[in-house]
C-alpha cells in the first residue's frame, strides 16, 4: 500500500434506501434501521407505529417470509399506520425495490391464465371498471416496471405489488379476490 493510499478515506459503497421502523406513533420509541431485504422484523421490534423512508422503494408485509397484507412505501413519513393504508401495527418484513427508470407496460385479463378479455396499459389507471369494463382481473403479464394495483378505486384500499412477470391467478400477487379498482406504476413521488 502506498502512503497516497492510506491517508485517502475510503467510502463505503452507498445503500440505495434505508427504511426506519419505531414502536410509538411520530417516531418515538425503539426503533430499528434497515438498508435491505429482511424476511422477519419480530427479533428487531415488537409492532410498528410510525415508518421513516429515506431513500428507495419499499414493500413492507404484516407477516413473515413478505406474506400478508402488503404496504408500498417511497420516501417520506408516515407517523402511523394510516398513513401508509395499514390496518394494523403489525408490520414482520419488507423488501426494498431500487428506482424503475425504464418504460411501464403490462396487460389485465378478466380470467384466469391470461385468457379473456385482455387489455394492455403504460399508464396509470384511477378506476379500472371505467376503462376495463371488468371489475375482477383474474390474471396479469407485466412486462415492464413495478406497479400496485389497489383494492378500489382511486389508489384506496389493499395494496399489491407486481414485479415484472406473469401472474396466471390473483393470488400469485398476494390475493383472494380478484377485484382491483385502481393501479398505477410504482414510481418516485407516488
Amino acid at each position: 500500500m502506498t502512503l497516497l493510499e492510506a491517508t485517502v478515506p475510503r467510502s463505503s459503497p452507498p445503500t440505495m434506501g434505508k427504511i426506519i421502523f419505531y414502536e410509538g406513533h411520530n417516531f418515538q420509541g425503539r426503533h430499528y434501521e434497515c438498508n435491505s431485504d429482511c424476511a422477519d422484523t419480530f427479533r428487531h421490534f415488537n409492532s410498528c407505529n410510525s415508518i421513516r423512508v429515506t431513500g428507495g422503494h419499499w414493500v413492507a408485509y404484516e407477516k413473515s417470509n413478505f406474506n400478508g397484507y402488503q404496504y408500498i412505501l417511497n420516501q417520506g413519513e408516515y407517523p402511523d399506520y394510516h398513513h401508509w393504508m395499514g390496518f394494523n401495527n403489525c408490520i414482520r418484513s419488507c423488501q426494498m425495490f431500487p428506482p424503475y427508470r425504464g418504460a411501464y407496460r403490462m396487460r389485465i385479463y378478466n380470467r384466469p391464465e391470461m385468457s379473456g378479455h385482455m387489455m394492455e396499459f403504460m399508464d396509470d389507471c384511477p378506476n379500472v371498471y371505467e376503462r376495463f369494463r371488468h371489475r375482477d382481473i383474474f390474471s396479469s403479464n407485466v412486462m415492464e416496471g413495478y406497479w400496485v394495483f389497489y383494492e378500489h378505486p382511486n389508489y384506496r384500499g389493499r395494496q399489491y405489488f407486481l414485479r415484472p412477470g406473469e401472474y396466471r391467478a390473483c393470488s400469485d400477487w398476494g390475493c383472494h379476490n380478484p377485484m382491483v379498482g385502481s393501479f398505477r406504476r410504482m414510481r418516485s413521488g407516488l
